[in-house]
């Protein structure tokens, strides 16, 4: 028997055994949505000159901004309408939910906290630090797990989303130049698995070893305020309201390694069966960014651009069990193309209380290829539109500083893409089994509570 094969029908299995309708996805909520409201409504394009303590992901620098302490609570909610509609083909498989192919949300409870800690040292130096925290169901899976092979095709991005936590910090270089660091922490875990068992599946002697490893990778970013950089002491200085931004976000993932070792006395004597799976459950690439702001009184307009390195991601699938084949075969060959992500948003300030923020971009897919062996990876170019309401309130009856509401909904559009879906146990090997036409709809919804400090 080929271990390989058996390793992948076992992690298979553990993944349908898992959950039902429901996907995990190579993303996380801070690329693919936004962290938060804010950063939903301008569809990321403010992120990188958010003051709100989701900067630590997108631009640390930024925490400097605002001096005070911020204590946010959030929800988010992305529902989905993913399609796959069939062109025709020698064997489609039966599609249960019509031309649905993915409908499951995902929803995430969001806390995050920014405080200035100069009062622990004797510098006089302001330093900031900020936290960062997402979790999947809202807070009730802290790591979403699921990886397959799939006849249906199944979508590269959206689903259940992984642990998202931030941490790190920024303080000021020199003048009106502002540097930060921070670190995206992502969960690598293992498990070991010794049994005895009959051939109905009962096991005794087991013995089960489960662990969990953190990975840090690293954000690095510098924000320059025009004016005070260059021209400190004029006042009528011609870059006036001008920021610039930049940041580089260290490629990170998610992976589960499964050893197991099975003894079935009269059928398979020891040391037993050796079934060995190791698989990539999420990934973000290097992501560098850059961005422009110009403030005046009661409005801000920014624009940022994003490229993103996914061609990297084939590398990581050569030791994934479940996936290898999909890189490594002569038809249907999964490759990934590096991107670059446009962003365009604006923030007014309606009077004292009330403020509205929009946005737009652009992403193309990463997925260069129209085709993955037994993955059957769908994914499209999408337009993302945002828009948001923050409230103010200035003075309450018991708090010392202002309370801050905002709410946000986004909408991002699949563009139609035909997919040529292929399985090593179809009759029409190595011929694709069917043609498809993917396109979907995502809209996203989100609230949060921010008190300062």
């Amino acid at each position: 028997m080929n271990n390989k094969i058996v390793a992948r029908g076992a992690a298979l299995a553990l993944a349908i055994g898992s959950t039902t309708a429901a996907y995990a996805s190579m993303g996380n909520i801070g690329t693919t949505y936004g962290v938060l409201p804010s950063d939903v409504a301008s569809a990321q394009a403010l992120s990188m000159f958010n003051t709100q303590v989701s900067a630590v992901y997108y631009n640390p620098a930024y925490l400097t901004k605002d001096p005070r302490g911020e204590l946010t609570m959030g929800l988010l909610h992305a529902d989905h309408e993913l399609r796959a509609t069939s062109l025709g083909g020698a064997n489609p498989p039966n599609r249960s939910g019509g031309d649905v192919l993915q409908d499951s949300p995902s929803q995430h409870t969001l806390i995050g906290l920014k405080t200035d800690l100069s009062s622990l040292t004797k510098l006089n130096h302001p330093i900031f630090f900020g936290v960062m925290i997402g979790v999947e169901q809202y807070g009730e899976e802290m790591l979403a797990f699921e990886s397959q092979t799939s006849r249906e095709g199944q979508y590269f991005e959206y689903g259940r989303q992984p642990l998202f936590l931030n941490l790190g910090g920024a303080t000021t270089l020199w003048r009106g130049i502002d540097i930060g660091a921070s670190a995206r922490i992502t969960l690598h875990s293992e498990a070991e698995l010794v049994a005895t068992t009959n051939l109905a599946g009962d096991t005794q002697y087991e013995e089960l070893n489960v662990s969990a490893k953190p990975s840090i990778r690293p954000i690095l970013s510098a924000t320059v305020d025009m004016a005070e950089t260059f021209c400190p002491n004029n006042e009528g200085c011609w870059l006036d309201g001008f920021e610039t931004a930049f940041a580089f976000r260290g490629y990170s993932n998610t992976n589960t390694t499964v050893d197991a070792q099975t003894v079935i006395p009269g059928t398979i004597a020891p040391p037993g069966l050796n079934l060995k799976v190791t698989t990539l459950d999420s990934y973000q690439p290097n992501i560098y960014s850059a961005g422009l702001l110009y403030g005046g009184e009661r409005f801000r307009v920014g624009a940022s651009v994003e490229m993103q390195q996914w061609s990297e991601l084939e590398e990581e699938f050569d030791s994934d069990t479940i996936k290898d084949q999909a890189v490594n075969s002569n038809v249907g060959t999964l490759a990934f193309q590096d991107i670059v992500v446009p962003r365009l948003g604006a923030e007014y300030q309606l009077n004292d209380n009330f403020m509205l923020t929009g946005g737009v971009a652009y992403s193309e897919s990463p997925l260069e290829s129209n085709a993955s062996l037994d993955v059957n990876y769908l994914d499209a170019d999408k337009w993302i539109v945002g828009l948001g309401l923050t409230a103010k309130y200035k003075e309450t009856r018991f708090l010392a500083f202002p309370v801050r509401f905002d709410l946000a909904y986004q909408y991002q559009k699949l563009e139609s893409r035909e997919f040529d879906l292929y399985a090593t146990n179809s009759p029409t090997f190595p011929q694709p089994y069917e043609t498809v036409e993917a396109d979907g709809d995502v809209h996203v919804f989100s609230g949060s509570v921010t008190l300062k400090f």
